[in-house]
């Protein structure tokens, strides 16, 4: 995220992650992670065989969950996570869609 942002900056980003991602609990540990970060958004997955995460908070906490999205849960195999800022828009909990 940008420099000079931080815990009471609240900012939101799509992820789009590929890989082995369905059928490997992705979406259930995202949201598991995302819970204990105090993240808003949700998981779902996408007919292509990606899983697309919002998520929503401070700065930190977002980059967090970005790190942990790139390795993911132990079954799953992770080639590439696109990631783009979206609008906040205030969601209180993480789930899944």
């Amino acid at each position: 995220m940008a420099d000079g942002e931080g815990r009471d900056s609240r900012v939101r980003v799509r992820a789009i992650v590929r890989g082995r991602v369905q059928g490997v609990g992705f979406r259930w540990s995202a949201r598991a992670m995302a819970e204990r970060l105090g993240l808003g958004g949700f998981a779902s997955n996408r007919p292509d065989g990606s899983v697309l995460v919002e998520a929503e908070g401070s700065v930190e906490d977002v980059d967090a969950l970005l790190d942990w999205l790139r390795r993911g849960p132990p079954a799953a195999e992770v080639t590439a996570v696109d990631v783009e800022p979206v609008a906040p828009n205030g969601d209180p909990s993480f789930n899944i869609v």
